[in-house]
């Protein structure tokens, strides 16, 4: 799991650094599209599940 995780927080990190070069509007908003789909998903994954518990 901290692999998937990891692999979010990488692909994160290099669209930002995209962002800050992004050369227009359609770019940018393509870019914080797929950053909130990240931070979803990163959300997500740091939830406990219900097997965490047991």
């Amino acid at each position: 799991m901290s692999s998937v995780i990891e692999n979010l927080l990488l692909r994160k990190q290099k669209l930002v650094e995209q962002l800050e070069k992004a050369p227009s509007v359609e770019d940018r908003d393509r870019i914080e599209h797929q950053l909130e789909q990240i931070n979803t998903a990163l959300d997500f994954l740091d939830r406990p599940g219900p097997r965490e518990g047991r």
